[in-house]
């Protein structure tokens, strides 16, 4: 199955996400896709998938043969009210809306209903909300032959998607990859960590022909994560994958896309993650010495245009001055100099025009951030003695530690051991129910939660950040905003209309902009771009306070220094050697 992109282009309104994408997406291809957050990656992933796409398009998609399926696993997955795991994993294979079309179609068949009956309404055309959003699929699924062709063609794809036995592998599956909630439990009461294993369930359910994954690390475990990349390197199912996970690009992707927003420009590169870091380094390299090449052979000729009419200038006053001698020999000389001139003049100038122009290259954004430090805290942060807490089945603790200042613990785990309810339990967001819990004296938190949650109102962006900074002048908002990535157009738009890269910079500059001493970072790389991701890990690095520090990105770990590291399985929290 192949997928060939031409000429694909996007923008909204005036402004131009990309343009002129052209690459083929072939068995074995696994595609990275790469760009700074509102570059357009999910936009392009969306057109590729034929999904609802807000921005204007342009260009050609082309799939061989015409009826490959497309799978699409969004970033943030529709959780719909009431709908529960079992619910989810068959509407994201795409198996629910193909069962449903040929259940429309054999109930057609059974009462002799004519084509027009047969007609499936909109909630049960293959493709609506299914992770298989194809158009080709909708037409097919209205026009065409008689009844039971298409009956026949619906049951053909209900097979080809796994149908038949979906019930059969999903028990199997959930075991496999150590899913923790029942099938039963509905998909909106499941944390971020239990989400990220129902859609790696998704992936090795799917029989899709091609495979678009919008940031499938997020919030994954590091078990996930190896299951993860096990499957993409094991499948021959074309891919393309976006992803800031740089281990993931490292270990998994045959080829980049790169949406460069600061040069407005899509650039494909052929190889491995580490080759296009280098092809990008080498490629921007020879663009600089180009456009500084081509600037100093244009202002060589601008100077000497400049001293050439000097030069006329002097002639011609020279030659009236001549005039007067009465000499024509004289004269004719100096008018013959003063042509002269004049024609090296147009000669210069016909040789900067003919100069094939080299735009500049535009001065790469890179975000600048900083911890703001709040005056030290007592020697005691936090403690807990004796803590449990019971949530249904699942019971934290007993937990006896102290976090004492200037620790930077690292805290590992399993998705759905109870990090994130631990994080809770010492910053005082949770009572225990048994034992006892404490916030230490002048501890000024600066947190960045998994959820993303300081930023998810419908307010405008500016409005709820001025609010968490009540002595800001709005001027001084806008800026700090804008440093981040989030100009004029992002500090009027409602907060949850914000893609979750642009609400986890205004959380980051949250913390640029109020002074803390206690840091918590719960899957903090988690939508961030990688000049981001690079520009966290150096301020965390800097930073001299005390951090609580929840990540599974592998890099990650390598790179900040930690004192302490915590492990948390299924509740038991035990202490490790620091890396």
């Amino acid at each position: 199955m192949t997928l060939h992109v031409q000429g694909l282009g996007a923008a909204y309104g005036a402004r131009q996400l990309f343009s002129d994408l052209t690459f083929t997406i072939a068995p074995g291809d696994v595609w990275g896709l790469v760009g700074a957050n509102g570059a357009g990656k999910s936009t392009l992933l969306r057109a590729l998938a034929a999904d609802d796409v807000r921005a204007d398009l342009e260009g050609r998609l082309t799939l061989a043969p015409p009826h490959a399926t497309i799978g699409y696993l969004d970033q943030e997955p529709e959780r719909r009210p009431g709908e529960t795991v079992l619910d989810f994993l068959h509407r994201r294979t795409g198996v629910a809306d193909a069962q449903r079309r040929m259940d429309a179609l054999a109930d057609a068949l059974a009462a002799g209903a004519s084509d027009a009956a047969a007609e499936p309404s909109p909630d049960a055309v293959v493709g609506e909300g299914s992770g298989e959003p194809d158009a080709r699929a909708r037409e097919d699924a209205v026009v065409g032959g008689d009844v039971a062709e298409r009956y026949a063609d619906a049951l053909e794809r209900w097979l080809a998607l796994g149908g038949a036995d979906l019930d059969a592998r999903i028990p199997q599956v959930a075991a496999d990859i150590g899913l923790r909630v029942g099938l039963d439990a509905p998909m909106a009461t499941l944390s971020g960590g239990e989400a990220a294993r129902v859609g790696l369930a998704v992936l090795l359910l799917q029989r899709f022909d091609v495979l678009l994954l919008d940031e499938p690390t997020n919030d994954l475990d590091l078990d996930g994560l190896d299951r993860l990349e096990r499957f993409i390197t094991g499948s021959r199912v074309p891919m393309v994958i976006v992803s800031h996970d740089r281990e993931l690009l490292a270990r998994c992707v045959t080829g980049i896309v790169e949406l460069d927003l600061a040069q407005q420009q899509v650039t494909v590169y052929d190889g491995g993650y580490e080759a296009f870091l280098a092809e990008r380094e080498l490629a921007r390299a020879r663009a600089r010495e180009a456009y500084e090449e081509y600037a100093e052979r244009a202002e060589a000729l601008r100077s000497r245009i400049q001293t050439q009419k000097q030069w006329v200038d002097k002639g011609v006053r020279n030659a009236r001055k001549k005039a007067s001698d009465g000499d024509k020999h004289i004269v004719a000389r100096a008018v013959a100099r003063s042509e002269k001139q004049a024609a090296k003049i147009s000669q210069s100038e016909r040789a900067l025009e003919r100069l094939d122009e080299v735009p500049e290259p535009r001065k790469e954004w890179e975000l600048r951030m900083s911890i703001a430090a709040a005056p030290r805290s007592g020697s005691v942060v936090a403690t807990l003695d004796g803590a449990v807490v019971r949530r249904g089945s699942f019971t934290l603790g007993p937990v006896t530690t102290q976090v004492s200042y200037g620790d930077r613990i690292v805290i590992t785990g399993a998705n759905g051991s109870g990090k994130s309810t631990l994080l809770a339990l010492l910053l005082g967001r949770l009572t225990p129910d048994e034992g006892r819990a404490s916030l230490g004296a002048s501890v000024e938190v600066g947190e960045v939660d998994q959820a993303r949650a300081l930023f998810e109102d419908d307010g405008a962006l500016a409005d709820q950040f001025g609010a968490l900074v009540p002595d800001w002048p709005d001027a001084d908002v806008r800026t700090l905003l804008a440093k981040f990535g989030l100009g004029g157009e992002h500090a009027r738009r409602a907060s949850s209309s914000l893609s979750p890269g642009e609400r986890t910079r205004a959380a980051l500059a949250v913390l640029q902009a109020r002074g803390v001493n206690l840091l918590v970072l719960d899957e903090p790389t988690n939508h961030l771009d990688l000049p981001a991701i690079t520009q966290l890990e150096q301020a965390v690095e800097s930073f001299t306070g005390t951090i609580l520090l929840v990540t599974h990105d592998r890099r990650m770990l390598a790179e900040v220094r930690v004192t302490r590291r915590w492990h948390v399985d299924a509740g038991r929290l035990t202490e490790l050697p620091a890396p």
